[in-house]
């Protein structure tokens, strides 16, 4: 790996990973220039083609997308004391290197519904697992579009699938 290698590599996660602030910002800027916010979170612990598909399909909606990235402890809240497997600041450079992600920024709620409620996204995205169910930040987001899911891709599976194999 050359040094230019890694530096382009530290000034792409630099560039996509924002502050709350940074990114009330960017989001101000986008609606000025009437582009198309679309918004998703996720724990994106162990990255599968299932998340590749669901995050690229949450693009293609819009002109910019922010994920909003769980912080390792917002992840063993939700997943238990055994999770993450990776760092949230491993998550966040393995995230930002696809094109299809514009910004990032980690939240240490259980909810992103205080990152939601700043940027006020166009459209918020979530897998068709919450068809049914108010889907949190909802109210502040002009439209909810679920996305399908990968069928037998989940994190959970590929972690019993590593452990039954140890």
């Amino acid at each position: 790996v050359s040094l230019d290698e890694i530096l382009r590599q530290k000034s792409i996660i630099e560039h996509k990973l924002k502050t709350l602030e940074e990114i009330s910002q960017i989001s101000q800027k986008l609606k000025q220039q009437q582009k198309c916010l679309v918004f998703t979170n996720g724990c994106f612990d162990l990255l599968h083609k299932g998340h590749m598909n669901y995050l690229r399909k949450s693009k293609s909606l819009g002109d910019c997308l922010v994920l909003g990235l769980n912080s390792d402890e917002s992840v063993r809240q939700l997943k238990g004391e055994n999770r993450p497997f990776n760092t949230e600041n491993d998550r966040a450079f393995m995230l930002a290197n696809f094109d299809f992600i514009d910004y990032i920024v980690i939240f240490k709620q259980q909810t992103p519904l205080e990152l939601i409620k700043t940027i006020k996204p166009n459209i918020l995205t979530k897998g068709k697992d919450y068809e049914g169910q108010t889907v949190i930040g909802s109210e502040f987001a002009e439209q909810v579009v679920l996305i399908d899911f990968e069928q037998g891709y989940s994190s959970s599976k590929i972690a019993k699938r590593i452990k039954s194999k140890s």
